[in-house]
């Protein structure tokens, strides 16, 4: 990464470029806690592996995590049993819809990746081997990495269980196929319960960080994956984060990085940093419209891009 200017003024900068951008998307319509949050908001954040933290706009607003979630718990899971993991769920894009179905019935049951809903959900199965609140687990560890004490939003929570019709109809079919093995509404309200943490910008970025150095967290002093799981995190970052638009977000953004429907978006720029950008109008592939130019932005500006 080549820094040509300071990233407190790559922030300023980036804070004007993304206004024009407002407005062209919706906030989650199908969550009504996340409908009704107010879409003009917009934060960022940058911790570099040498612990330096660097923040503009709503950088510290709490917002409510969602799919971001999926990266802890795939690395918890992974952590916990290693590659026993890709028994149960594929490494590949999906092509389709985070939440698709049809495709899922067609391969007999096995998500195509840990990102998208089915694969999330296969995920917190593992997790319920380990313990009864996968949740509390996920949002733990997130708050660990983060140095900071997160919560769950029980609104929130709540709302997602009332609309998830969706996600028990995934979680059923791969029972049938026994690709979870636990009761499917347990498994989806752990999973609800999950994306319902509450993080900022800062958080997030902080929490992502081992991720950029090479396992270890700075912040904590303490190695968090070996190396190579964090390489594989990464490239599965990079080809299944951002769900059936992740070849053109690469082709913009060129940083691994992980969407969630909550307006957030995290990036990895090996051995350098992270980013965490919130703004809550998604596009609609369910990630953030004006997310996603910040992180083009910032990418140009400083030359950052892995691609």
């Amino acid at each position: 990464m080549k820094q040509v200017v300071s990233f407190d003024d790559v922030l300023a900068e980036i804070a004007v470029l993304v206004r024009p951008h407002f407005g062209k998307g919706r906030t989650a319509q199908y969550i009504p806690q996340l409908a009704a949050v107010d879409p003009n908001q917009f934060g960022m954040a940058i911790c570099t592996v040498k612990g330096d933290e660097y923040a503009v706009g709503d950088a510290d607003v709490p917002f409510s995590a969602q799919s971001i979630t999926k990266l802890f718990a795939l690395g918890l899971a992974l952590n916990r049993i290693g590659d026993e993991v890709w028994t149960r769920v594929g490494k590949e894009p999906s092509g389709t819809p985070f939440n698709y179905l049809s495709q899922l019935e067609h391969e007999e049951g096995i998500p195509r990746n840990p990102f998208i809903n089915a694969g999330a959900l296969a995920v917190t199965d593992i997790l319920l081997n380990i313990t009864r609140e996968p949740d509390a687990l996920v949002r733990d560890f997130m708050g660990l990495l983060g140095v900071a004490n997160l919560t769950i939003d029980e609104e929130v929570a709540v709302s997602e269980l009332e609309t998830a019709h969706k996600n028990r109809a995934i979680a059923n079919l791969m029972r049938s196929f026994g690709t979870i093995t636990h009761d499917a509404e347990a498994v989806v309200e752990a999973y609800c319960r999950q994306c319902a943490v509450t993080v900022t910008c800062r958080q997030l970025a902080r929490a992502a960080l081992p991720l950029a150095a090479r396992g270890f967290s700075p912040l904590i002093e303490e190695t968090i994956f070996p190396e190579r799981l964090t390489r594989r995190l990464n490239a599965l970052l990079l080809t299944c984060g951002t769900y059936d638009s992740v070849g053109s977000f690469a082709y913009r953004v060129g940083l691994p990085s992980k969407s969630g429907v909550g307006g957030g978006l995290v990036a990895v720029i090996p051995d350098h940093a992270t980013v965490a950008v919130w703004a809550p109008e998604l596009d609609r592939f369910g990630t953030s419209v004006v997310g996603a130019y910040a992180l083009e932005h910032f990418s140009q500006l400083t030359n950052c891009s892995v691609l």
